[in-house]
């Protein structure tokens, strides 16, 4: 988030590609752009909505085939 905000990870994501939008690195930078632009749009307001709104598609998939997954395949014991 602080390269976020400080501009450098768009050039890193441009640079390192998919490599530097996975989950973990990549969700930060997600809520971060997210709350900067709902800022830019909404005032104050944004910093609460901002980074829910960037983020809920990546969640909800994430939800989702989790969900689809556990359908599908039967957990079985490690023993």
């Amino acid at each position: 988030m602080v390269l976020g905000a400080l501009g450098l990870y768009q050039p890193l994501v441009d640079w390192g590609g998919a490599g530097a939008t996975v989950p973990l690195t990549g969700f930060g930078n997600t809520l971060a752009k997210g709350v900067k632009d709902a800022v830019k749009e909404d005032g104050l307001l944004g910093v609460i909505t901002g980074g829910v709104k960037a983020a809920a598609g990546g969640i909800t998939a994430a939800v989702v085939f989790g969900y689809l997954a556990a359908l599908i395949f039967k957990p079985k014991d490690k023993s």
